[in-house]
Parts: structure tokens; sequence; C-alpha cells
């Protein structure tokens, strides 16, 4: 049977109507490749998954990826980690930059090979605060003014886990997820600011204000101003499609395609926890 896909509102991402804990046999695959490829954003709502169904519904869209932050990972499932601003005797159990963290990213830039896909399951839901904003990098690139592509046609930028650590202390009064964590030591990579889509062929641009140091060849002002402008542009209300979770919505996004960002949640009243595993 085939998936039944209802576009959401503003052009990023559908919603699908499929129980993926029911379907985990080959034949799916192409189908959810095919939808992730088009649509750049999938929501799959009111799912049932425990660990070992969230590494199989991952590898239908790609090779897991284990090599992930071990402080935050899932003990014997290879490739999920935990996101949580929950605390248990004194400290986070999972991934927690603080109640304000905004920081418009792509997965794990900071590596040599970027992240294909990533998928975020949730299991404590807050009632308020919390989304996860998701902006659509390919089409904000088509929307370019011509003479702005021009200027940045094959450019590269440096992608810094170094960085992002101390921008994300600096952010939240000390708290950083990044640079406490096991990938901290990750030399800096390199890689175009406008990727085309290894799919579709659709380029789209590749941003991040506090892992990206800089772009290569360019003074750090003339850098600064142009990755500002950029990701002013990429994260307009236009592009952007606001996630309110729900418990038990799976949602999956193209990495090379899109950008996203939390929003802030007060961790005191609020809290949220959800498993998050990446392909290659």
């Amino acid at each position: 049977m085939p998936l039944t896909l209802r576009p959401l509102p503003g052009g990023l991402g559908a919603e699908v109507d499929c129980d993926l804990s029911q379907h985990r046999e080959q034949p799916l695959v192409p189908e959810l490749a095919n939808a992730l490829a088009h649509h750049r954003l999938l929501v799959f709502p009111q799912q049932h998954l425990n660990h070992a169904d969230l590494l199989t519904v991952s590898a239908h869209f790609g090779t897991v990826d284990t090599d992930v932050d071990r402080r935050y990972a899932v003990e014997g499932f290879p490739g999920i980690t935990c996101v949580s601003n929950i605390v248990e005797d004194g400290a986070h159990v999972g991934i927690y930059d603080g109640d304000d963290e905004e920081e418009w990213h792509a997965d794990n830039s900071f590596k040599p090979e970027l992240t294909r896909a990533t998928l975020l399951y949730s299991v404590i839901t807050p009632e308020r605060g919390g989304q996860t904003r998701f902006a659509d990098a390919t089409r904000a690139y088509a929307e370019l003014p011509p003479e702005l592509k021009e200027q940045i046609e094959g450019l590269r930028a440096c992608h810094s886990i170094q960085q992002l650590g101390t921008l994300q202390a600096q952010a939240s009064g000390g708290t950083s997820s990044a640079a406490a964590g096991s990938l901290a030591g990750q030399p800096e990579a390199q890689h175009p600011l406008v990727l085309p889509h290894p799919v579709t062929g659709a380029r789209s641009l590749l941003l991040g204000p506090m892992v990206i140091r800089g772009i290569v060849g360019m003074t750090a002002e003339d850098s600064s101003s142009l990755l500002s402008k950029l990701t002013e542009h990429t994260t307009s209300p236009r592009y952007v499609y606001s996630h309110r979770w729900c418990q038990g919505d799976l949602v999956v996004w193209d990495n090379l395609a899109t950008l996203h960002t939390a929003s802030p949640c007060d961790s005191a009243r609020h809290h949220r926890l959800l498993y998050r595993a990446s392909v290659r």
C-alpha cells in the first residue's frame, strides 16, 4: 500500500500516515527515501517505537551513524542519543544546552562527512515551549537574488565544534553539550556554502552561525556579514515550519536540505525527552 502523504502548510514537509512499528520490511524503504527527498521533512504522528524500532526505521533512510557522542548515547543501541532537559541526581540525562537554546544548524556539520538525515522521536513532551523549527534551505537558496548566488558560488566555510562549544557556553551561562561531550576534539571541517543534493540535484544553503568559524579566503568582518545575511534570509518566516511536539511523534529531516533549531523551554516546569538517530 502506498504511503499517504499530507503536505504541511508553507511548502516544507509532509505528514505521513503510517505505523512504522508494523513496517519493518524492505519494500517500504524506497517510498520513504523518495518521500524524504521530495518533501525534505516527514512527520510520523502517534508512533509506538522502542529503541530497536528506532534503529530499524533509521536504517530505511541510510546507514546509521554510530559515531555519536558517547556521553549522551543510549547503552546497547549504537547510534541512539538522548536529548532532554530532565535532571536526575543533579545531572542532565541527555543533551541539554540551556532553557533558552536557539541555534540554527545542520547536524554534525563539524564532521568531514555530512549527516544525510536525522530522526527525532518524542517520548515526553512539554506543554509549553520546546518546539523544533525547521528552515527550508533549498527553497531559500532558489529564491536568492541572482547576484548573491553568483557571489557565494564556490565558497567554502570552516565548521568547528570548538567554536560551537565556546558560543554555546556563552549563550547559556556555561552549559555546552558540545564542549562536554566525547566529540569535542573533532578537527575542523570545510564544506561548501551551497550543497547540491545527491538525489534531487537541488541546491541548498549549508549554514550554522554558532558552528561556522568563517568563510575560507574572506576577512572575519566580510565573512560575518555575508553569513548573517544568508542566515537571516534562510530562517525568515516564509521558509520556516515550527513543529509542536506530541508524544509519539517521529520527525525525520533531510539534513542536506534544511536547517533546524530548538526553541526555549522552561525545564523547571516542562520536561522534554526525545531520542535521536542519524544516518549517513
